[in-house]
């Protein structure tokens, strides 16, 4: 159920928000590139494609894209990676065994087919033949084998090891056959070999310690066996990716694709309307931007709910966090509703859950924290918070004051963020605004640094609603809760849900806990957004993917 529409103080919101906007570079400059589009438009809509010697709708070979990004990718070593910027680039790097598709259902990539065993513990895949890396040697069940044993490893530093943690042994059986070896059932196994494993080269990497893969030059110079190969990377500016010829499934359309480092969404938005970046995902507080281009014929906008959620996180290791009424008052005092209709222009539905609404495991019911700032108080004064002289509360000496962090660049969550402090402080809590450069701010937020009162932030989700790399206690020190919830029922819970087959049965497990989840209220979970893409009117081939951001660039192709 949606919050309720309220009328919420927009003067000063909007006062805030033409600050931060002022200070990313102002309207005036996008207004000029605009312009300058209006002016252009013909040459804009085709200059950087192929040449134009082929009847519409019909595929061309070659071209150069470029897509826009805010952030600097961390490593392109997909065993490790946590942050969009470098799965995006891993996408068109990397092979997995199966990929997710467009309906949130797991395909075939390199697995030509594989079998199950009745007692659910052993999977047997055979692979592609006549996979090749980019440096042209084959990739082979061998390789296989390499991937999957670096989470076994037992000094293994990625946040991963936990979807694995049924995984008991894999063995090459011969260059195309593989056999996983689970200690116990694990529903969710076939969706993690498609959502964290890009497939290794052996031959490369085979002789490097688990403790130094992060360090190692191949995370910064990545060689897969995916449609593109890695070119060039500059800090801050440029990824450059070239096609590779020889992939397996057939040469990609495009010759070249370049992601082009933005640092912020204003100016992502001029880039794009000046014709220096192809396609782009767009914030929402620039829809009606996109929708006046698309009107003007200079870009399609393309629209759909995203398969993730944006949330304000809290770190639960402080005193003011470490309780649950507290926790629900935040959230009673924060109108998702409005951030959306001010933020995002209406792009979104309010988030109850840790679930997105497209998921076969989205429960039927969830504790909803409807916005009601008297009922915020009320939950406050029941936690022992009281006035102080500032007019701030305070619990045993301890004012409710804390920083709120999000990662510089993103207008969104930047917008959120001014929004939040603003509303928090009208039920007494006083809230310090902070925007940390991407890296920087995965670095402190992470472990073992933990450096943070509350961030706000989303999460893309994965194709197995299973919910123990973010909520489970054993992901804290090294994996993704790193807020630190902890609750013993809920990991027995968690535990017991990966073992259940049948999906209907496994639904009504997940059911109570996501209700757990959201009854506790780690995070307020703000609202599940749309996808909002804009991409050349001649570009064919696109589909538009709920949760990958950049959907098989390799079917991408210039109509004319």
């Amino acid at each position: 159920m949606r919050g309720k529409k309220h009328i919420w103080s927009l003067a000063a919101v909007m006062l805030a928000m033409s600050v931060l906007l002022a200070a990313c570079g102002g309207d005036n400059n996008l207004e000029e590139a605009m312009q300058d589009e209006r002016n252009n438009e013909e040459n804009n809509n085709t200059e950087g494609h192929a040449n134009n010697d082929k009847a519409d709708g019909e595929p061309q070979e070659g071209g150069d894209i470029t897509i826009g990004v805010i952030s600097d990718p961390v490593m392109f070593l997909p065993t490790h990676t946590q942050d969009s910027a470098s799965s995006d680039v891993e996408e068109m790097l990397f092979n997995q065994l199966v990929r997710v598709d467009e309906n949130i259902e797991m395909q075939k990539e390199l697995a030509v087919d594989w079998e199950e065993s009745d007692d659910g513990l052993t999977y047997t895949f055979e692979i592609h033949e006549g996979v090749t890396f980019h440096d042209g040697e084959p990739l082979t069940a061998e390789d296989v084998e390499f991937t999957f044993n670096i989470f076994l490893d037992e000094d293994y530093t990625g946040p991963r090891a936990g979807n694995f943690r049924a995984l008991e042994e894999v063995e090459a059986l011969d260059e195309t056959t593989i056999e996983f070896r689970l200690s116990e059932p694990d529903a969710r196994f076939i969706s993690n070999l498609g959502g964290d494993a890009g497939i290794l080269p052996k031959h490369l990497l085979e002789d490097v310690d688990a403790t130094e893969l992060e360090e190692h030059d191949f995370a910064r110079n990545p060689i897969g066996s995916g449609p593109f190969q890695f070119d060039s990377w500059q800090d801050g500016q440029y990824v450059q990716l070239t096609a590779y010829e020889d992939y397996w499934e057939g040469a990609p359309h495009l010759e070249r694709i370049t992601f082009s480092i933005v640092g912020d969404q204003n100016a992502l938005m001029a880039q794009i309307e000046g014709g220096d970046v192809d396609v782009g995902i767009v914030p929402a507080t620039d829809y009606s931007t996109a929708e006046g281009w698309e009107e003007q014929g200079l870009v399609n906008l393309q629209s759909t709910l995203g398969y993730q959620y944006n949330y304000m996180g809290y770190n639960l290791r402080l005193d003011m966090f470490s309780d649950k009424e507290t926790r629900q008052a935040l959230t009673h005092a924060i109108d998702r509703q409005t951030i959306i209709d001010q933020v995002g222009q209406g792009q979104g539905e309010v988030a109850h859950g840790p679930v997105s609404p497209l998921s076969w495991a989205y429960p039927d019911e969830m504790p909803e924290f409807e916005y009601d700032p008297e009922k915020a108080r009320e939950l406050l004064a029941e936690a022992g918070w009281e006035e102080g002289a500032d007019g701030i509360l305070e619990r045993d000496g301890e004012r409710f004051s804390f920083t709120l962090k999000t990662n510089s660049g993103n207008q969104i969550r930047e917008d959120i963020s001014v929004v939040v402090q603003s509303m928090l402080n009208e039920v007494g809590v006083e809230v310090e605004v902070e925007y940390v450069e991407w890296g920087a701010f995965i670095d402190q937020i992470n472990p073992p640094n933990f450096d943070f009162d509350a961030v706000v932030l989303g999460w893309s989700l994965g194709t197995d609603p299973d919910p123990r790399a973010i909520w489970h206690s054993e992901e804290i020190e090294a994996g993704l809760n790193n807020i630190g919830y902890a609750r013993d029922d809920v990991d027995e819970l968690i535990d017991k849900n990966v073992l259940i087959v049948d999906q209907d049965e496994r639904a009504e497990a997940l059911d109570e806990i996501f209700q757990m989840i959201a009854e506790d209220q780690p995070y307020t979970f703000l609202y599940y957004p749309n996808d909002l893409k804009v991409i050349p009117t001649n570009l064919e081939g696109f589909v538009h993917h709920p949760r990958l951001n950049f959907y098989r660039v390799q079917d991408w192709y210039y109509s004319e």
